[in-house]
Order: C-alpha cells, then sequence, then structure tokens
C-alpha cells in the first residue's frame, strides 16, 4: 500500500507539473503571437497541442501559419478545428480564404455562405463568395500577359519592383535565416536594394542603396520621383535603433522622403506630414506629374482595414489625405497603389477575388473613381499578387507576388493579339461561290490585298490589331458586295468569323430587301430600315455600272390610287435616305405599286391578321440596266 501511494503521489506531481509547463508555454505563445513573432508562436502552440487540444490555441496556430503564408500548414490546422466543430464568423471567412488560395473553390464557396447566412450584412464574405463561384472567369484570357520570375541574386525575397537605370529598385531580404531578425518570419529586416540587369534573363548581385536610407528595421516599398533624384519610401517607426510601439505593442509603418546627394547617397531623409503613432502610413505612389501622393493607410476614416488615400502637392506642403471612397476601398485591405498614365493599380483582399491580393485596375471619371477590374490570370493568382508597375512602353513591366510560395519579382510583357479573318462567300440559295475576288482594304491606311476564294468559297488571313478593315466581294455574275470587319477595342487573340452573301445579277427582277417595312398608313424610314437601307448604300455604290430601281408596295388597306401615291412616297422615302448617305442620284429611281402586287392572299375583302398585312408594306429593289444594256423598263 506504502509503494502504492508513492506512484499515485508522484504521478499527481508530474500531472501538476506538465499542466503548469503547458499553461506557461501558453501563455508564452500567446505573448508571440500577440507580438507578431510567428515562428516562435508557431513553434510554442505545437508543443502545447502535442500534450492536450486546445480550441483557442488551434486557431492561434493555424492564424499564425496564414499570416505569413505557410497556407497548407494553416489548411490542416484549420481542418482539425472543422471536423471537431463547424466553423462559423471571422474563423470561417479566414478558412475559407486559405481554400480559395490553395485553389478549392467549391469548398470556400461553402465556407463564405456559411458567413453569409449568420451575417448578410457582411460585404467581404459576399465579394468572396461572389469570386469563388465565378472563378472561371478570371482564366478566361489568361493568353494577355507572359510573366516570368526574375532570379536576383544576392536577396531571398524580393517586391515593389521600381524601374531605375538599368534595373530595378525593390525591398528585400537577405538570404539568411536571423532568429533575431524580422520576428514575422525570423528573416532579416527588409532593405531597399538596386538589381542592375546583366542581360535580358540575367541580374547582377543586389546592392543596398547607399547613403542613410537604409536602417536596422524595415525600409521600403517606395517610389522614385519624376526627377529621378527624389525617393518616398515606407519605413518601420524606429528612434536610433529602438522600434517603437503604441499601447497595444504595435510598431506602425511611416513615410519618409529621401534625396540623391551629389556624391551618389540617398540622404536628407524627411518624414511626411501626415505619419502616425497610432496608424500605418506606407506604400507611396506618385501620379505621372509628381502633383499628387497615394499611399496605403490603416488611418481613421476608412472602409477597414487598410485603404488607399490620396494628397495633393499645395506647393507650400502636401495637402489633407483623402480616402479614394467605396469604389476602390471596401472593409478588406487595399495596398500597393501605382500609377499609369490615368490608371490607378492597387491590391486588394476583397473586390471580385481570385484568392490572396489581387491586383485591380481603376481610373478617374469624372471626378469619380471607376468599378475596380481584376487584371486575372496569369496577372493574379490564388495568392497574394501586388505592386503592378509598368515601364515606358506599358506593355511591360513588374509585379510581385508570393505565387512560388516567398515573395518575388516577375516581369510580364503584352504580346501583340493575333487575330485572322476566316470567311466564306455563298450565293443567295447558299451554294459556296470558289474564284471569286476578295479586297480587303485596311480604312486608314488604305493598304489594300488581293486574294481569290478557294473551291469551297472560303478565304482567310491575318488581321492586324486595332485596326478597321472593308471588304470587297466582286463575282462576274454577281453583284458587286461590301462588308466591313474590325479588331479595334480586341484585347484577346481570336478568330473573326464573316458569311458573305452575293445577289446574283438578274436584270428587271424584283429583289426582296429584308425587313424594310413601314408602318400602317406612314412612309417614314422606321430604325429596322434603315439599318437594311445601310447595306443597299454598299451594294449600290459597290456597283457604279449599274442603276437600280427601289419599289415599294402597300397592303390592300385603303382607296387603290391612295395606295399607289403612298408607295410612292415610300419608295421615295427610301432613295432619299440612300442618296444622302453616298448612293448617286443619276443611278436610282423610285417607284411606287400600290397594292397591285401582294405577297399573300390578302387583297381587298379579305379579312387578315396585321402581321399578314403588314408582309405587304415592303420595298424590293431590281438591276435596271448595266453600262453598254439596253435599260429595262419597269415591271413589277
Amino acid at each position: 500500500m506504502t509503494m502504492t501511494r508513492h506512484i499515485s503521489h508522484f504521478l499527481l506531481v508530474a500531472l501538476v507539473l506538465s499542466t503548469g509547463c503547458t499553461a506557461v508555454r501558453l501563455q508564452q505563445a500567446d505573448e508571440a503571437y500577440d507580438l507578431m513573432q510567428y515562428p516562435k508562436a508557431e513553434r510554442l502552440y505545437e508543443r502545447v497541442l502535442a500534450k492536450t487540444e486546445n480550441r483557442g490555441a488551434r486557431a492561434r496556430l493555424a492564424g499564425s501559419y496564414r499570416k505569413h503564408n505557410a497556407l497548407d500548414q494553416a489548411h490542416a490546422n484549420y481542418t482539425v478545428m472543422e471536423k471537431a466543430h463547424e466553423l462559423s464568423g471571422d474563423t470561417a471567412l479566414v478558412f475559407g480564404e486559405v481554400l480559395l488560395a490553395l485553389g478549392q473553390h467549391e469548398r470556400a464557396t461553402d465556407l463564405f455562405f456559411r458567413v453569409l447566412q449568420q451575417t448578410p450584412e457582411n460585404g467581404r464574405a459576399l465579394d468572396l463568395y461572389e469570386s469563388s463561384l465565378g472563378y472561371k472567369t478570371f482564366y478566361a484570357d489568361s493568353g494577355r500577359f507572359l510573366v516570368n520570375r526574375l532570379t536576383l541574386p544576392g536577396i531571398a525575397t524580393a517586391f515593389g519592383s521600381i524601374p531605375y537605370k538599368n534595373g530595378i529598385i525593390v525591398a528585400g531580404e537577405r538570404e539568411l535565416r536571423d532568429p533575431k531578425g524580422n520576428p514575422w518570419n525570423e528573416r532579416s529586416f527588409l532593405d531597399l536594394y538596386f538589381c542592375a540587369s546583366k542581360t535580358i534573363v540575367t541580374w547582377i548581385e543586389a546592392e543596398p542603396l547607399p547613403g542613410s536610407i537604409n536602417g536596422p528595421y524595415h525600409d521600403g516599398p517606395a517610389v522614385l520621383g519624376q526627377d529621378g533624384r527624389t525617393l518616398f519610401f515606407t519605413r518601420s517607426n524606429y528612434l536610433q535603433r529602438k522600434l517603437q510601439k503604441d499601447d497595444r505593442n504595435t510598431s506602425h509603418l511611416k513615410l519618409f522622403r529621401a534625396k540623391l546627394d551629389s556624391t551618389g547617397k540617398w540622404s536628407d531623409l524627411h518624414a511626411f506630414t501626415y505619419n502616425s503613432e497610432e496608424w500605418s502610413t506606407g506604400h507611396p505612389a506618385l501620379d505621372t506629374d509628381g502633383r499628387t501622393l497615394y499611399f496605403a493607410s490603416d488611418r481613421p476614416g476608412g472602409y477597414g482595414g487598410s485603404d488607399i488615400w490620396s494628397c495633393q502637392d499645395k506647393g507650400t506642403g502636401w495637402g489633407e489625405p483623402m480616402n479614394l471612397g467605396p469604389a476602390v476601398n471596401t472593409a478588406g485591405n487595399e495596398l500597393f497603389p501605382t500609377i499609369n498614365g490615368n490608371s490607378l493599380y492597387f491590391s486588394s483582399s476583397a473586390h471580385a477575388n481570385m484568392g490572396g491580393l489581387d491586383i485591380f485596375e481603376t481610373h478617374q471619371q469624372n471626378g469619380r473613381w471607376s468599378d475596380p477590374l481584376n487584371m486575372n490570370a496569369p496577372i493574379n493568382t490564388p495568392k497574394d499578387d501586388f505592386s503592378f508597375v509598368l515601364d515606358s512602353t506599358s506593355k511591360a513591366g513588374y509585379l510581385s507576388s508570393d505565387r512560388d510560395g516567398t515573395d518575388q519579382v516577375y516581369s510580364f510583357i503584352m504580346p501583340d493579339p493575333v487575330f485572322y479573318l476566316d470567311g466564306v462567300v455563298m450565293d443567295d440559295g447558299e451554294k459556296f461561290l470558289p474564284h471569286t475576288e476578295v479586297r480587303l482594304k485596311e480604312l486608314e491606311t488604305g493598304e489594300e490585298q488581293l486574294f481569290m476564294t478557294g473551291p469551297n468559297g472560303k478565304f482567310g488571313t491575318p488581321l492586324k490589331p486595332n485596326t478597321e478593315y472593308a471588304i470587297r466581294i466582286s463575282h462576274g455574275d454577281m453583284l458587286t458586295t461590301t462588308s466591313t470587319v474590325s479588331t479595334k477595342g480586341l484585347s484577346k487573340s481570336d478568330t473573326l468569323y464573316t458569311e458573305i452573301h452575293m445577289t446574283p445579277l438578274r436584270i428587271g427582277e424584283a429583289i426582296a430587301i429584308n425587313n424594310i417595312y413601314y408602318d400602317y398608313d406612314k412612309y417614314d424610314i422606321r430604325p429596322d430600315a434603315a439599318t437594311e437601307l445601310d447595306k443597299l448604300v454598299g451594294i449600290f455604290t459597290s456597283n457604279p455600272n449599274m442603276s437600280f430601281e427601289l419599289g415599294s408596295h402597300t397592303d390592300s388597306r385603303g382607296g387603290d390610287i391612295y395606295n399607289l401615291v403612298l408607295s410612292d412616297a415610300r419608295a421615295n422615302a427610301a432613295v432619299n435616305y440612300l442618296i444622302q448617305h453616298g448612293v448617286d442620284p443619276n443611278l436610282i429611281t423610285a417607284k411606287g405599286y400600290g397594292e397591285e402586287v401582294r405577297v399573300n392572299q390578302c387583297k381587298n375583302g379579305v379579312k387578315c391578321t396585321e402581321t399578314e398585312h403588314q408582309e405587304n408594306r415592303r420595298t424590293q429593289f431590281k438591276v435596271t440596266g448595266v453600262a453598254g444594256v439596253a435599260t429595262l423598263s419597269s415591271k413589277p
């Protein structure tokens, strides 16, 4: 009994000590998490959870992994929580974001829908729910850009690139692990580096910017002024070598300006007027004339998270910051603004989003920002994509992304889209017309191509981007026909199809014109009739060696003489329209046939529907003569 009591006592003491150690580790883990020392927090939480399950510790462990994009580990821990008890609220929302970033769109949709059922007013959940439902649309034009990762020697991570001299300035971390460095990921703190291009694909080892611009904590990203000698950059809030923190133990970011001195060093640092000890200000961008400064900040007065703000240069200093408003900013985070011309590019964790941060484009229109457009794949991915910068050509540039696991710089180009015209020529009986002459003319330059249709009546040719063409089709026993094709406004490579029907040349035979109808008892040209008459303009002007008659008909309602007069008015209205649009008046005549020639049984005394009467209110044309051949008299 004595031995049994000793063993029980020993086990009890061991249990108490173990429980005490676990409690201490949990407290240490929570302190590390609150200080954003995520790798340290992860190690401690893992040791706690190895002893006992704790939902709060599991949630913070998952959140810690998510904070520095260890998404597989975050997913594993959120999954443990979900299996134990269904997630809700913000935890369900962030798990959905992790699933979205890992490409698990259907599961993410379920999570976002769950959050919306609980809080229908959650705008961020609604944006993400709609994005997960329509994720395939993000890949609809993935050939618009070609994206390649840059290998920048001397730094492990890099982002926020800006073109400078023969290379780029980036914010980067050195290629080493430093447990005493950045507590967020135990890498070195960010510095600003210059990376010179050696060849089109190779780079010289990154060199820190000279001068006093790089300090003991984070420096970067930055933007270069128009003069090439002014740099606005983001920096940790520190005094001498001590990091400054607020009452919540948070160190905020600040904006600074530096100047390039005569020795080639960046110095003369000045803090931005609207920095604060209570919120972060960073990620600067300048418009083309340098008079407007854009930046990201979680200052009061925003829409949630970090917003994009702007200040105007008043000549004596920067004016008050202005929020860009709800078109740009959301309850999520908006970061990394850049400017190209009148376009603002920024990254957001909300809007119509593929996952993580996505890059969006917006423009100012009448003093307001347009609805942001997602740049889509391959610019965006389910991971974080940000800092989109165009070069001077506006057809190439750089972006930053952690799509490969760490923040890296990628180059992109926008190759001109490739277009092809695929056409076929047929007669009005749907018979293919081989050996038909096709002339394709660029309307702006007048440059013309000539080719013939093949045995199956088909023709094809490459087309230039952003170009309008006229197509002229000629065949010996057909009326010459014209058409148009355009690649203007098209950004995606495509094959354009055109089907051209030619009308046989039959002198004196009436040819029906589709859809040229008139309202009862009227002779006005209706909009639907104008569309068809525009097609006749092309036929008549393309056949200047022929003369034409435009004949008009009425239905049987009304007196015979009245209908003759009405049909003549209708024919003349159509002819006048054609003359106003370029048809030679010497080649066209008008004739009214009244109710004499009908296309159905609706004569006097026969009851018909309005649709049947409408069929008789029509206009036709016919060739009445060809140069060198006697002109025919008019017959219905």
